[in-house]
């Protein structure tokens, strides 16, 4: 790749499909009649949840050559997303994942990424490291270390960036991606070694230290080398902690629960808007959690990310109209 002029405020690198939603809330897919269609995967999520703040978001990945894979360019274009890092994979299908929600905070996933998921055909020959080292925020996955050659590329993207400017490792565990989930936590390891800040729930931070309560979470996270550690504790609220002290602890935010996938990936957006702003910690983490409420609270994934004055009525108490709630965003696409 070329590199770019043009300095973004969140490159996210990783994850991307197509998700299917019953188009019925509380359906499961077995049962259900009708779906909606989204673009989905957590770093394309991260990069609509950080463009729809006002940020200058790009993401690097691939697609297949595919109808589906048309389409994510043209939602990610509709959501403001620059995709000039989105290729096509010749022979491998974009992925597709069906999402099932069970309200308030069950749900399950169906990925559809065999033989291969393109997101995992990213090679380091094919990466803009001018670019990447940029970037005001860089954002990496745990599901881009799943596979090679994304796991070499990812390594060796963290690798040029050094310690320049922010660089996130969202833990993002799906244990369906790794032939043996044991294989995982060196390669999390080096991540971290290269990361400023990790974001994970429990079952991520435990992946990642091999312990499970949050602060000894967030301590085993510091000591592999980020400054800020992140744990997302679900009921619980989050606990954030900086490697010189500085500790927020935030409850959850009060909403009824639709859906609550890609609640996570809001979370990510709006906790890089917040980074970037300058934001002292708890106000950061706290504005991330109202994010990642507004899209437990809806339907839809990537075209549920909120707008920065959404997220500021939900924390100022303003009940959200639920018929306006998307009407500036790519409607969803039903299909049978």
């Amino acid at each position: 790749m070329d590199g770019s002029a043009q300095q973004f405020d969140v490159i996210s690198m990783g994850r991307i499909g197509v998700d299917l939603y019953p188009l019925r809330p509380g359906v499961p897919v077995a049962r259900a009649e009708s779906f909606g269609k989204f673009l989905g995967g957590s770093a394309a999520n991260v990069a609509v949840a950080a463009a729809r703040l006002g940020r200058r978001a790009a993401v690097i990945t691939r697609t297949g050559a595919d109808p589906f894979g048309t389409y994510l360019h043209d939602t990610l274009t509709e959501c403001g997303v620059d995709d000039r890092w989105v290729t096509p994979v010749e022979g491998l299908p974009t992925p597709v994942t069906f999402c099932e929600g069970f309200p308030p905070d069950d749900s399950s996933l169906y990925f559809y990424r065999r033989p291969s998921a393109p997101d995992l055909q990213i090679h380091t020959d094919d990466l803009d490291y001018f670019a990447i080292r940029a970037a005001r925020i860089f954002w990496i996955t745990g599901t881009g270390l799943s596979e090679e050659p994304s796991r070499s590329a990812t390594l060796a993207a963290l690798k040029a960036r050094g310690r320049a400017g922010t660089t996130v490792f969202d833990l993002d565990w799906r244990e369906t991606f790794w032939a043996n989930p044991e294989d995982a936590r060196p390669y999390y390891a080096e991540a971290l070694r290269h990361a400023t800040v990790a974001v994970g729930d429990l079952d991520e931070c435990e992946i990642a230290t091999g312990v499970r309560e949050p602060r000894a979470c967030a301590e085993a996270l510091l000591a592999a080398g980020v400054e800020l550690a992140v744990v997302k504790q679900g009921p619980e609220g989050v606990l954030a902690v900086r490697r010189d002290g500085t500790i927020a602890e935030v409850p959850p935010v009060p909403v009824e629960v639709v859906g609550g996938l890609g609640a996570g990936d809001a979370f990510g957006g709006a906790l890089c808007h917040g980074l970037l702003s300058g934001w002292e910690l708890e106000q950061a983490v706290r504005y991330a959690h109202a994010a990642s409420a507004l899209v437990a609270s809806r339907l839809d994934c990537a075209s549920a990310m909120p707008t920065a004055p959404e997220v500021e009525n939900l924390l100022a108490g303003v009940p959200e109209p639920r018929t306006a709630r998307h009407a500036d965003l790519p409607a969803p696409r039903a299909t049978a």
